[in-house]
């Protein structure tokens, strides 16, 4: 069973989360003045690794709060979570999240 580490809740089964894509994406800050492609490529386009990824996740059975969580796409472990005002935590350079 999949575990995922909730910020305020604690370890809890992985039916109770839900991930919602990318984390860490900047709104332009001007989206008024930027082209349409520019625009459809801040809507649509993301980063799909394969590895460690930055993803945002609710804990929609639990305390409904959003937080972020470094993940690796291959063996799906969870190196962090954290919550979205948190700084980014650095990742150690041997820790591709098997552990």
């Amino acid at each position: 069973m999949l575990q995922i580490t909730c910020p305020w809740c604690g370890p809890r089964d992985a039916v109770e989360f839900h991930c919602h894509g990318e984390a860490h994406i900047a709104r332009p800050e001007k989206p008024h003045e930027i082209s349409d492609a520019e625009w459809g490529d801040y809507i649509f386009f993301r980063k799909n690794p394969k590895g460690v990824h930055f993803e945002r996740w609710t804990h929609d059975a639990g305390c409904r709060r959003w937080f972020n969580a470094i993940r690796n796409t291959v063996t799906d472990a969870f190196i962090a979570t954290y919550a979205p005002t948190d700084p980014i935590p650095e990742i150690p350079t041997d820790d591709q999240g098997d552990a």
